[in-house]
């Protein structure tokens, strides 16, 4: 990784000891976060800064919305799968073996064996992202497609679907709410890494009068790098980059320069 390609100003340059990561605390014990803390000898903590609530049957019903109308599903998350299948236990569905799934990745697809025999059914699979499923999609255009989603969601894929005038229903099975954050009141982090927008929100929910000062904020993705900026705050950190395409990398690029200070 050269360093000469982070540009960061010399005025936010400050030795990092601690590193508040807005995520649930990852289960295996590999992750590349306690690498990083352990390489250089600093404090990682987790915390998520949005809770998943799902939507009770009642407000379900009232999208008006027909499952079994639909001969495709879309999967972008295990919330989506999880949500998905809550909502058909409680209505006493149960799914069709014709029907298609389009999942995001191959970790999203493998996780929809909690719920059926995915060997038996016809799943579509992305690389990872949005842009790799919808050139799947494109394949495809004859399904009527249910997407099961947050109540805060990405415009991407249904943008996509409507634009192309494909046959979709959207259906909100979850939402996505700012988690509470009391007691980090009086706690400092040198760095706080931010993976959504929604993460920027619960920040200003939790914490209105927020002042930034010498806090360093790491942003994941151009939606959430644009969140914080227009939340007033100095985006110290931004990843993916060619030379960081993950958070960890970023972070380390920015640590190897403020600590040798």
């Amino acid at each position: 990784m050269s360093e000469s390609t982070i540009k960061i100003p010399k005025d936010r340059l400050y030795k990092v000891e601690s590193i508040l990561v807005s995520q649930p605390e990852p289960q295996n014990e590999k992750s590349p976060y306690y690498d990083l803390a352990q390489k250089y000898n600093i404090k990682v903590d987790f915390r998520p800064f949005i809770e998943v609530k799902p939507v009770n049957v009642k407000d379900f019903r009232k999208q008006k919305v027909d499952i079994l109308e639909h001969t495709a599903i879309i999967f972008t998350s295990r919330n989506a799968i999880d949500h998905f299948f809550s909502i058909c236990s409680e209505l006493k569905i149960e799914m069709p073996a014709e029907m298609k799934y389009f999942c995001i990745s191959e970790q999203t697809a493998n996780y929809l064996q909690k719920y059926i025999v995915i060997r038996k059914r016809k799943i579509f699979t992305g690389f990872r992202t949005a842009e790799d499923l919808i050139e799947i999609l494109k394949k495809h255009k004859g399904e009527k497609y249910l997407f099961p989603c947050s109540s805060i969601r990405k415009n991407d894929i249904p943008e996509f679907l409507e634009k192309n005038d494909y046959k979709y229903t959207e259906a909100v099975m979850y939402e996505t709410v700012a988690a509470d954050l009391s007691d980090l009141a009086d706690v400092n982090y040198d760095i706080i890494a931010f993976f959504s927008p929604s993460g920027i929100n619960s920040l200003f929910v939790n914490f209105p009068d927020f002042k930034q000062n010498k806090t360093r904020i790491a942003a994941f993705g151009p939606t959430t790098a644009k969140a914080v900026e227009d939340a007033g705050l100095f985006l110290d950190i931004q990843a993916p980059m060619p030379n960081a395409p993950s958070m960890t990398g970023a972070l380390e690029a920015y640590i190897k320069q403020a600590n040798k200070q």
